[in-house]
């Protein structure tokens, strides 16, 4: 079958030769209908030999992926033809983690697409079946990769402690696909105070509609945009999708003194905390990493019951499979503020109807 492979930094290849996956006991095979291009496929995440997958590259990418059942193992009780989101996580079920139900921090978590096992850069990919979430007829399976991300969202919104958000004032730095999820997840809890600091044109409108504000970090002080609209006081809640220092700087600035600032990025530089706010304020710190079995469950839930309005809208390419390499990863690279999330399918008839 055809696959996306990735061979090592900038090289991602078609290859038409992978073997179709044979099935274990308990798993499906799934027909990729879509699959997301994720931030963290830009990225160099493969431990070789990965210690949970044993596997070493090349290895197939994508792991925000959809599609149906065609094929199950014995004992499964999917049935082919089943459209399903997939869970892509990995963890060992072993470790005082997992134990404690806090699979998204396994001590040795890996992600299908990112660390072997196969990914949804290819045609089709063989499950556990219990990494299968079911999706009813009325949901379209085109926009349905979109539920990994907002399952990201989802935690955030969890790792902030806070039991409700609908009377909260929130301000998110970063308008991209994580800021996006966020922004989604804070709506679909009743959240209206949403103000998103964001210093590109594009993602500035792709926010717009979504949010109450929208300010340019570049142009605008955004402690003082923030206290002017929460009466002085500062937002109750920060979420950082961003994982820049001066984002970093600007939330514990605009939070209201035992505020809580929620990181939510992946940082590329040390994380240096701005103590001339954090202190005498006595801001709390949260991080939330990756999502649980809990969080995917609840958001599948919520998409299928249409709590995500408009949330199509984050997606703003469709491609083939074969043109993975220069409209997908290499559009992100050269223009990423473009876009929110390309979608890529190994079926040409998903685009053109």
């Amino acid at each position: 079958m055809k696959a996306a492979r990735f061979y090592g930094p900038r090289d991602i290849r078609i290859v038409d030769d992978v073997p179709v996956p044979e099935l274990s006991p308990g798993q499906v095979l799934v027909d990729v209908e879509w699959c997301g291009i994720c931030g963290s496929d830009l990225h160099e995440y493969l431990e070789t030999p990965h210690p949970l997958t044993g596997e070493s590259l090349p290895v197939t990418m994508g792991h925000e992926f959809c599609g149906r059942v065609s094929k199950t193992s014995a004992g499964c009780t999917l049935r082919p033809g089943q459209a399903v989101m997939v869970d892509p996580r990995m963890y060992c079920k072993s470790c005082d983690r997992c134990g404690a139900s806090q699979t998204n921090i396994c001590r040795q978590w890996a992600f299908k697409g990112l660390h072997g096992h196969g990914g949804g850069f290819s045609e089709a990919v063989a499950v556990d079946e219990n990494m299968c979430h079911a999706l009813p007829g009325s949901v379209p399976l085109s926009d349905a990769a979109l539920i990994e991300p907002l399952v990201v969202g989802r935690h955030a919104l969890k790792s902030s402690g806070m039991a409700r958000f609908d009377d909260l004032s929130v301000l998110v730095i970063g308008g991209g696909p994580v800021g996006l999820a966020v922004i989604f997840n804070l709506r679909a809890q009743g959240a209206e105070r949403i103000y998103v600091s964001e210093p590109t044109l594009q993602r500035q409108k792709q926010t717009a509609d979504f949010a109450a504000e929208v300010f340019n970090p570049l142009h605008d002080k955004v402690g003082n945009k923030c206290r002017q609209l929460t009466d002085g006081k500062g937002v109750d809640l920060v979420f950082d999708c961003a994982g820049i220092g001066p984002g970093l700087k600007d939330g514990m600035d605009a939070l209201g003194s035992g505020g809580t600032y929620v990181n939510v990025a992946g940082w590329e530089t040390p994380f240096v905390v701005p103590m001339e706010h954090f202190m005498p304020k006595e801001l709390i710190l949260r991080v939330a990493m990756s999502y649980t079995d809990a969080d995917f469950r609840e958001v599948v839930q919520d998409y299928v019951n249409g709590k995500f309005e408009g949330v199509e809208r984050m997606i703003t390419s469709r491609i083939v499979l074969d043109d993975v390499v220069q409209k997908g990863f290499e559009e992100l690279v050269t223009n990423k503020d473009d876009h929110v999330k390309i979608m890529v399918t190994p079926k040409r008839q998903n685009i053109h109807g």
